[in-house]
């Protein structure tokens, strides 16, 4: 960029701006990313701005031009960012006005930063949105090949990191579809209220030029303006709403990373994490750490403060725009980062997991798994379930003593506890007796894993369709 370089408010100002107020106030060193949806919008107005007489064509059409140009130059490398010119709406601007000269001043008319920055951020965070929830979409699916492949490896399910009761692993993966199913549902949910178009609302009071907001939202792919332009200056829960899904996302993320580390550890040895997606030790030559997984654990904590910083950020601030709003962008942009980033290392590792199943069953075996479904033969017995669980805990404790399992115990020594106990006992005590028995929607049984999965892709072939 060549010239002076001046502020477009100078004209009230008698000095210039502080070297050091310019450095703290500049946003261009991370709003530049911004320019592919600042120039769709600026070529948008341009187009409004020419139906409406305001511009005339061929006003409009060298604005246009101008601004595809720039974008080349961007795309090349061959753009020189100024920080004197603050943000990526100024340094675009600047650029064009040199480039075409003073038809380019005319391209502002009628609008304001306060409501070009707030549809930018729209513009961009819906794009963020359709490739975060297509990242998602793909992390599920590899998990429904998984739940498949495994739809009855038997491991046990845990309570309070205790053994509890037996389940599939397949069922277990969809536990991890169905959260991840509730975020796509909520980045739908926001990507909807977030695509409402601020522009034309101007500063904060709307125009006394003749727009056309209908047209204009029409162009950029908005459902419509928003209503009122108060509001559409000044909202920001949208990025909110967003950094909320994020943060939620990313909590998932991790609680499925702190399984997946559990589970690879020595101690448990149920899965092992392809090296692809492990690092190893500057010391320790045995060690495969799963890092892609605690990293992911990490980052979580991130992306939740991310969330607090902009609730912060908005919770004093009157109607209308605000300089403190141009502290949203840089929560808003490393939280999207990092959650398309785990998603997609996640929906790469998952698909590379070795499921360990014979060492998951014989886990399942220890710590008493079935004890339930004892109690539950019993009440089936016409025994009243608190018996029935007495019953049960007095056979566990003598099973502790001799170190078996209830499996494991005979007839006449079951029989100790409850002279209802029969030999068909046996059908319900076993590993598969157990996770068969509850074949209904929501169950563990293998069938109802294989159902589950089959719904589930159902629903995601018909949201990309859509």
């Amino acid at each position: 960029m060549t010239g002076k370089q001046e502020k477009p408010w100078k004209g009230r100002f008698t000095a210039a701006t502080d070297q050091l107020v310019e450095e703290y106030t500049e946003s261009v060193s991370f709003d530049q990313r911004l320019y592919d949806v600042d120039i769709q919008g600026s070529k948008a107005h341009a187009r409004m701005l020419a139906r409406v007489g305001v511009l005339t064509a061929s006003e409009s059409d060298a604005i246009i031009t101008g601004l595809d140009q720039i974008h080349d130059d961007i795309l090349r490398g061959d753009f020189s960012w100024s920080r004197t010119l603050e943000d990526v709406h100024m340094n675009i601007e600047a650029r064009l006005t040199e480039s075409i000269g003073d038809v380019g001043k005319k391209l502002h008319t009628g609008r304001s930063r306060n409501d070009q920055v707030a549809t930018d951020i729209r513009l961009y965070l819906r794009q963020g949105v359709d490739r975060l929830s297509a990242e998602l979409k793909t992390l599920i699916l590899s998990l429904l090949d998984l739940a498949e492949a495994e739809y009855d490896t038997i491991m046990p399910g845990f309570t309070h990191l205790q053994v509890a009761q037996p389940v599939t692993f397949g069922h277990h993966m969809m536990a991890w579809v169905e959260m991840l199913r509730r975020d796509l549902g909520r980045l739908s949910d926001c990507r909807g209220r977030m695509n409402v178009m601020p522009l034309g609302a101007a500063a904060l009071a709307g125009t006394t030029f003749p727009v056309d907001r209908h047209f204009t939202a029409t162009l950029l792919g908005f459902d419509g303006p928003a209503e009122n332009s108060l509001d559409a200056v000044s909202d920001r829960d949208f990025a909110m709403e967003f950094l909320s899904a994020a943060a939620i996302i990313m909590i998932h993320l991790s609680r499925m990373s702190e399984e997946l580390i559990i589970w690879s550890s020595a101690q448990f040895a149920f899965i092992e994490i392809s090296d692809t997606y492990c690092t190893g030790s500057s010391i320790m030559p045995q060690k495969k750490n799963p890092d892609v997984a605690e990293l992911t654990r990490g980052k979580s904590g991130r992306v939740i403060g991310n969330l607090v910083t902009l609730l912060m950020i908005m919770k004093g601030q009157p109607l209308a725009y605000n300089r403190d709003n141009q502290e949203d962008k840089e929560p808003l942009f490393d939280s999207l980062d990092t959650a398309t980033a785990s998603v997609r290392v996640f929906a790469g590792m998952i698909p590379q997991l070795t499921v360990k199943s014979e060492v998951m069953y014989q886990a399942a075996r220890q710590g008493f798994s079935t004890a339930t479904d004892l109690a539950d033969y019993l009440v089936r017995k016409n025994i009243p379930f608190r018996d029935a669980h007495e019953i049960v805990g007095k056979a566990v404790q003598a099973a502790e003593q001799t170190g078996h399992d209830l499996s494991d115990m005979s007839l006449d020594e079951l029989r100790q506890f409850s002279a209802d106990i029969e030999n068909d006992v046996f059908d319900v005590l076993t590993l598969e007796g157990s996770v068969n028995a509850r074949n209904h929607i929501g169950g563990t049984a293998p069938e109802q894993v294989l159902e589950s999965i089959g719904r589930m892709r159902k629903a995601i072939g018909n949201q990309q369709a859509e």
